[in-house]
């Protein structure tokens, strides 16, 4: 073999594992679709004509759920979109929502970290099982419904990537897949942005958030027609997507519009608005991409300000009007300028998710669950065992790389215990501390999961499994049927073990379908796999979460391990031999939980390992990086 080619090979196996994690089939070029008559649907929203799928479903695509929010819109709640004359044909996907253009994102002639997207990008997809115009089922034979929220750290993805035919067909449910505001454009809060007698929606910052919750509503007074259920509606999505979900259960928004949540790898995180508008050096210090930091580089940008301190002065000199004018005056590739477009599959952090005190309650998530002040609705709550090992790939010193493709792990201990302790954190913040919160206010209807699937084949000198494991979104495919990334597929998925993999996702399909229909995963659709009990308290002890597996590493089964905590966690990295008598890199895993979700703050790091990490790692030499 030569060189070219082993490069060639890994490169592929890159690109599965970036699609992977974007939680696409494949990075599609914008598919033609061929009207077919039998899809004909009259809405109170207007009348549709849709198209058959090669997999046999249903599918009507790119039907607006909001008026475009543009112009003034911009920054702005989603007002409702108005009906249509005529018969609309949905036979191609709206625009995708602002972003850089990379695997997560990004169609055919746009290359990789250039703007791209449209703001008028508020559209929705539905995919039902086939039924002539005539047969659509209607009262007590209507279908539970499934609402998708794609991932991609709340800056990139498109609907484009998620295939659900094979989903409503198999397990005869409708499947919803939503676009909703991005980045900047999604979640945005500057005073100035308030001017008197705007309301508190409007002046959120949570546009991303109120468009969910809008799509919801569009839901609620149109999918009958669609032969949906608008009392079985379940919202679910992986990663950014899920921590929106737990969005939906924690708006006053959304409150009545959905029936059951489904948070795959999401966490239970929100931003204070001083976070999100602060300068990053006031007493409440700022983000550095808050509101007021994106203006002061903008000025720096244009030309009106040649360092920090003139920016401030000029910002400080500028009415609110004026500020508004000059945020509204630019494009959205101007607004973009500012953020590298070819971080990891093009995105960009930002504050998102808002503690407005209007869209999302002033308190942590966490807590807002324990008080019970959130939409108490059945709810499965899960990550996957190994999550940071995927973007670990990538920058790890313990994998060596040519031309920054992974070759091989050069120590497997090390690489994998560095990625465990924020993969566990990451079940803290996602499953364990939300869902033991939610099970003491609404009891037995809260559901947990781990999904520990490993099976990746060895490709030359890379033992995929040892270097992904059960990474983040692999468990996409297995929910959506497909089991295929593109040309990538045989360096994640080895045909050997086809027919256990199917297993696998067979049986999360329909558990996945059941909760839709019944509020409970229980044993699954045909009543026939293990029962999913529901999360127990800690006082209760007893099964806590499912383990999602394949048959010849344990398969599907109950655990009884006891809820992680944060300080647990943290405590652990002290007691893991694997990191031997290292205390850099000991110092690296605390910062680790520093980079993921702030799960450890500055002063807790000045404390661990007796004061040696900040003493000779201090943060200010090395940050945390993600």
């Amino acid at each position: 073999m030569t060189k070219r080619s082993a490069t060639s090979k890994i490169g592929l196996l890159l690109m599965a594992a970036v699609v992977a994690a974007t939680g696409c089939r494949e990075k599609p070029e914008e598919p033609v679709h061929t009207a077919d008559p039998e899809t004909v649907r009259r809405l109170p929203a207007g009348e549709l004509v849709g198209t058959t799928t090669p997999d046999g479903a249903h599918a009507w695509f790119g039907i607006p759920f909001a008026q475009p929010p543009v112009g003034e819109l911009r920054w702005r709640a989603p007002r409702p979109a108005r009906p249509w004359a005529g018969r609309r044909e949905a036979l191609a996907f709206g625009a995708s929502c602002v972003q850089f253009a990379g695997p997560g994102g990004g169609r055919g002639g746009v290359e990789s970290g250039d703007v791209m997207g449209s703001e008028d990008c508020l559209y929705l997809n539905v995919y039902a099982p086939p039924f002539a115009p005539d047969a659509v089922p209607d009262e007590a034979a209507r279908l539970p419904v499934m609402v998708w929220i794609h991932g991609g750290g709340n800056s990139v993805g498109d609907a484009l990537l998620y295939d659900a035919s094979l989903l409503a067909t198999r397990q005869e449910v409708v499947v919803v897949t939503v676009h909703y505001r991005l980045g900047l454009l999604g979640w945005f809060s500057h005073p100035a942005l308030r001017p008197p007698g705007t309301s508190p929606e409007d002046g959120s910052g949570n546009y991303g958030t109120l468009d969910l919750a809008r799509s919801l509503a569009w839901i609620q007074e149109n999918i009958s027609g669609f032969g949906g259920d608008p009392e079985r509606v379940v919202v679910f999505g992986e990663s950014a997507g899920g921590s929106n979900v737990f969005s939906m259960l924690l708006s006053p928004s959304a409150n009545g519009l959905f029936t059951g949540a489904i948070a795959q790898s999401g966490s239970a995180v929100t931003r204070s608005l001083a976070e999100a508008e602060n300068f990053v050096d006031d007493p409440d210090p700022g983000d550095p991409a808050s509101s007021n930091e994106v203006l002061l580089l903008h000025l720096l940008r244009d030309g009106t300000a040649t360092d920090r301190a003139s920016a401030r002065k000029a910002l400080e000199q500028m009415s609110p009007e004026e500020v508004a004018s000059y945020l509204y005056a630019m494009s959205p590739a101007e607004l973009l300028e500012i953020f590298d477009g070819n971080g990891f599959g093009g995105m960009y952090s930002s504050p998102e998710l808002l503690r407005d005190g209007t869209v999302l309650p002033g308190e942590s998530p966490v807590d807002a669950f324990r008080l019970g002040k959130y939409n108490q609705v059945p709810a499965i709550l899960g990550t996957n065992r190994d999550e940071v090992r995927l973007f670990q790939l990538f920058t790890s010193p313990y994998v060596a790389r040519f031309m920054r493709l992974p070759l091989w792990v050069k120590d497997v201990d090390l690489f994998q215990a560095i990625a465990d302790h924020p993969s566990r954190m990451w079940k803290v913040r996602g499953t364990d501390a939300p869902a033991s919160a939610m099970r003491e206010v609404q009891g037995p209807s809260v559901y947990g999961y781990r999904f520990d699937w490993d099976d990746e084949p060895k490709v030359m000198m890379l033992d995929v499994g040892d270097a992904l494991g059960a990474a983040h979104a692999l468990e996409i495919p297995f929910v959506f049927g497909w089991l295929t990334l593109g040309p990538g597929t045989r360096f994640v998925f080895d045909d050997e073990r086809e027919r256990d993999n199917r297993w696998l996702s067979d049986q999360m399909m329909s558990y996945w379908s059941n909760f839709a229909y019944e509020g409970t995963p229980g044993r699954g659709r045909a009543n026939d796999q293990a029962r999913w009990a529901p999360w127990s308290s800690a006082a209760e002890g007893g099964e806590t979460f499912m383990v999602l597996d394949a048959p010849q590493d344990g398969g599907v089964r109950m655990s009884t391990d006891a809820p992680l905590t944060r300080e647990g966690v943290i405590a652990g990295v002290a007691d893991d031999a694997r990191l031997g008598d290292r205390p850099d890199v000991r110092c690296e895993v605390y910062r680790q939980l520093l980079a993921w979700g702030n799960d450890m703050t500055a002063d807790e790091y000045a404390r661990v390992e007796q004061g040696i990490c900040q003493r000779d790692y201090p943060l200010a030499d090395h940050p945390p990086t993600r």
